[in-house]
């Protein structure tokens, strides 16, 4: 019984630091609502895993066992745009486990693609979730992919509920959101440090147990399966790709120019002050001539 206590007793601890988190301060609008949500089978279709997915008109749920993970890709690729969904995670032990939304042209450009990832690393009952954010930029040219990560622990618990998840991508920066608040921005500094070329949206949940928790201290356990993500509440705003020149991605500031507000920023950099847990620029270990914006 030992065990067993010690785990709930884990569990309960964590429960507690979570429910005396400060959520970030307002930041005096929201780009969610002005963007209209769309049933699944308006935007995705499966892409793998049939067998471990459920949909509805509305949402889906997707998950991995030992004999397959799945995952979905919209129907049209993208140039630029607003892409959000609303998510919950599993519970309990999750680690190697990776539940994700995110853009991608990988398909299309095998070893040297970009993307703009939104993805939960699985972790243990002890510990909060992480969430990474990471963009992509055709890698490295020689097949090497080097990542942009910035990861963040979140104010709730995103087991207990559906939450908000977003990114923005226009032609000059990149804004990652929860709940619409704006907890990430990567700006365009030039052409080899921005993605520009098409991608499409993809969720998916997958073991990633060779990197995703500790560095792969942790491993998936699959007598915990299955692993359950749930996403609902699609909002996706776009242009798409080979479409027309005029188009352009929403607004997700009260001014029409775009950019953050004065408030927004503020609460950007509330949550990075409390919350993020790995800057890649941060990152001592990384080679800094690969990441010129830094």
């Amino acid at each position: 019984m030992a065990p067993i206590f010690s785990l709930f007793l884990s569990f309960v601890m964590l429960s507690w630091s979570i429910a005396q988190g400060q959520g970030p301060p307002s930041p005096g609008y929201s780009p969610s609502t002005s963007v209209r949500t769309l049933k699944f089978d308006q935007v995705f279709r499966n892409l793998w895993g049939p067998q471990h997915q459920r949909a509805d008109q509305d949402s889906i749920t997707i998950w991995l066992d030992k004999t397959s993970g799945s995952g979905f890709k919209s129907i049209q690729p993208y140039q630029s745009g607003y892409f959000g969904a609303a998510m919950k995670l599993q519970p309990g032990y999750t680690a190697g486990v990776i539940t994700s939304f995110y853009l991608s042209n990988n398909e299309d450009h095998p070893g040297n693609h970009d993307e703009i990832d939104i993805e939960f690393l699985g972790t243990t009952p002890d510990e909060l979730y992480t969430l990474q954010t990471n963009v992509y930029i055709k890698g490295s040219g020689d097949g090497n992919l080097i990542g942009r990560e910035m990861k963040f622990h979140l104010w709730f618990d995103p087991t207990q509920d559906f939450h908000n998840y977003a990114a923005l991508w226009t032609p000059s920066e990149i804004i990652f959101f929860v709940d619409d608040v704006p907890i990430r921005r990567y700006t365009r500094k030039s052409e080899a440090t921005f993605p520009t070329r098409p991608m499409w949206v993809y969720g998916s949940i997958w073991d990633a147990s060779t990197w995703a928790t500790d560095n792969g201290r942790y491993k998936a356990n699959y007598n915990y399966q299955p692993f359950v993500g749930k996403y609902t509440n699609f909002k996706i705003s776009g242009c798409i790709a080979g479409g027309p020149a005029s188009c352009r991605p929403p607004s997700v500031s009260p001014s029409d120019t775009g950019g953050l507000s004065q408030q927004q920023l503020e609460a950007m950099n509330w949550v990075q002050r409390n919350y993020l847990v790995y800057d890649y620029c941060q990152d001592p270990k990384r080679d800094h001539g690969q990441i010129p914006e830094c």
